[in-house]
């Protein structure tokens, strides 16, 4: 079969009708995503849980750049959350761009975490990664057009914060957005994994995780992220790694000696209430 390799982000149907659905849309990359996209002139699905952020948001970008909204408040952690989304992944308009963006990480350690927290992170940051990428893959393929971008982490290259699974989550996401990628191409239909750095966003405050210490040159900013994962999606790329300092950082994790990572891990981010079980 030749590959079918079309520009994801050129429009197919015409150029104002193009869709792109983003969960955790309403804070950090996934509003960025939404702000450079509606600028560019797409419409917009926008996911969240809190259906009043949802509706102002949806508001303010339909006002300022004059694109078509709809929103969907959903908690993609559980399966009707998973299930409502699906459907509209299914539905027409078509999607010709998935941002899976929504994901947690937890303020415990693994010793002291529960199953029902870790089962619930699992839950959000693989499982609905898995469906709703199935999801927008069934139709896209049928199109031969669209692109899936599903947010993970520099973190996933390693195991580099002892007691964290938040690494191992966003391991699964680079691994299976790479291998899904590899069997979409020839349907002319793209995957990526995007893995940020640290990033200025509302993410780690949520989590309850304390950023004081993180050094200041380590941070990236959320429209720079994306501004980079839309120019290596154009590029075909599998991988997005924004920013030099990160992908030197990849190739360390990727290449150092096992025994040294062990040596060096840490939770560089600090937890509140790391001392209190």
């Amino acid at each position: 079969m030749q590959a079918v390799t079309p520009d994801p982000m050129t429009p197919d149907p015409p150029f104002g009708e193009r869709w792109a659905l983003i969960t955790g849309a309403t804070a950090g990359i996934g509003a960025a995503f939404a702000e450079r996209l509606a600028s560019d002139g797409w419409h917009l699905v926008l996911v969240a849980r809190d259906a009043g952020r949802l509706a102002a948001q949806a508001a303010e970008l339909t006002g300022r750049h004059g694109v078509e909204t709809e929103t969907i408040a959903a908690d993609l952690s559980t399966d009707d959350g998973c299930a409502r989304v699906e459907r509209r992944l299914g539905d027409a308009p078509p999607v010709e761009l998935l941002v899976n963006n929504a994901g947690i990480s937890l303020n415990t350690p693994f010793l002291r975490s529960s199953s029902e927290d870790e089962a619930r992170l699992l839950r959000l940051n693989v499982h609905a990664v898995l469906r709703l990428t199935l999801a927008a893959l069934r139709t896209m393929t049928e199109r031969r057009s669209g692109a899936v971008i599903n947010v993970s982490s520099v973190a996933g290259f390693g195991a580099v914060m002892p007691g964290s699974t938040y690494s191992a989550s966003k391991a699964w996401v680079t691994n299976f957005s790479e291998s899904v990628g590899q069997s979409a191409r020839p349907f002319g239909v793209r995957v990526m994994a995007l893995c940020p750095g640290y990033t200025r966003t509302e993410f780690h405050q949520r989590a309850g995780i304390d950023m004081s210490k993180t050094p200041e040159w380590m941070w990236l900013s959320a429209p720079a992220v994306v501004d980079e994962a839309l120019r290596d999606l154009r590029k075909g790329k599998l991988v997005s790694v924004p920013s030099w300092k990160y992908k030197l950082a990849v190739a360390g994790l990727r290449h150092a000696p096992r025994r040294l990572l062990d040596r060096v891990a840490r939770d560089t981010r600090g937890r509140i209430g790391r001392d209190h079980g």
